[in-house]
């Protein structure tokens, strides 16, 4: 009997073609993300699930699809599954981890520069029809990014590659993370990157950008008395998870001034609600959650979960499982 494949949302092409010649497969036909009712309905007798980071897979849900073997997360992260359930039930998680790494890294550097200089904000300007004098000493001054010092909270596979563009700008990098390791060791004989506390990062970095993962250690990790620490004018960026922030001790930090600005591509709610008080500040680049947003990461992204999936439904250990003592 042909196997069945619920996929929560379309991923690119090239991975629903690996998995459509396998299993018999069906795709939410909306842009929206499907509630919960909506994936029991599509995947209630599925085997394996294709699910996105917007998906609430707990275990009230994993509970109302009996037949399931698999969830294939199209992300890295995978803080909306209840890994510890799903591992109860025998069912294998798998993720997307490392494809990501340079794309994100990419856009962070994109929030530093555009955050620095001002760069929507001068955009916004010109298409506004403001620029009345075609060039004036203290028109829309920014902050300088080469020589300054950047503070990388999270030295995974993202931070790492963060850091190693840094080089370019002849930054000096302090870092804080939970643990060394080789690479990290590596990186330091490469680029001046020194290990900091939290409070020392904060108190002397000219831009502090966040990626860490979201868990019970990390969430609001930055908050009101981490922000007044910051210095002056500095700049948040964060690529990471929106509740790594207080967002409500954000907003005040830059409507005050103490901050200079910040880069945002995720939220404490996503989408961003359109009543949010951050759409009034002209200090803060607001993204749509597009870290990994380019045509070849999101298409090997998407052949990596469909490997990871048919790999499971054929009783095989996955290349990227998250829990593999359910094997």
């Amino acid at each position: 009997m042909t196997q069945r494949v619920f996929v929560t949302r379309k991923i690119p092409q090239k991975g629903l073609d690996l998995i459509t010649d396998l299993f018999k497969v069906s795709v939410w036909p909306s842009e929206f993300p499907p509630n919960k009712g909506e994936i029991v309905e599509g995947g209630g007798d599925c085997e394996g699930i294709i699910t996105l980071l917007s998906d609430p897979i707990d275990a009230e849900l994993i509970a109302r699809l009996p037949n399931l073997v698999v969830i294939a997360q199209y992300a890295v992260g995978y803080d909306n599954i209840d890994i510890n359930e799903a591992t109860r039930r025998g069912i294998m998680v798998t993720n997307t981890p490392g494809v990501l790494t340079e794309t994100t890294a990419d856009l962070t550097w994109s929030l530093i520069m555009a955050s620095a200089r001002r760069v929507v904000e001068a955009d916004r300007y010109v298409r506004e029809g403001r620029w009345n004098v075609a060039w004036g000493p203290e028109l829309l001054l920014g902050s300088d990014i080469y020589g300054a010092t950047l503070g990388v909270i999270g030295m995974g596979r993202i931070g790492q590659a963060v850091v190693r563009r840094a080089q370019g700008f002849n930054m000096q990098v302090l870092y804080h993370t939970r643990s060394h390791n080789e690479d990290i060791a590596k990186l330091e004989s490469i680029v001046p990157a020194k290990s900091a506390s939290l409070d020392k990062l904060l108190s002397e970095s000219d831009i502090v950008s966040l990626h860490v993962p979201l868990n019970s250690q990390t969430h609001e990790l930055i908050g009101r008395r981490e922000l007044e620490i910051m210095k002056k004018g500095s700049i948040l960026v964060n690529t990471s998870r929106g509740q790594v922030i207080d967002q409500d001790a954000l907003f005040d930090a830059l409507s005050s001034g103490h901050l200079g600005g910040a880069g945002l591509d995720v939220f404490r709610e996503e989408p961003l609600p359109r009543d949010s008080p951050l759409l009034g500040l002209q200090n803060v680049v607001l993204l749509p959650h597009i870290g990994s947003a380019s045509r070849q990461t999101r298409t090997t992204m998407a052949i990596m979960c469909a490997k990871n999936l048919i790999s499971a439904l054929h009783g095989e250990k996955p290349p990227n499982i998250v829990n593999p003592e359910v094997l």
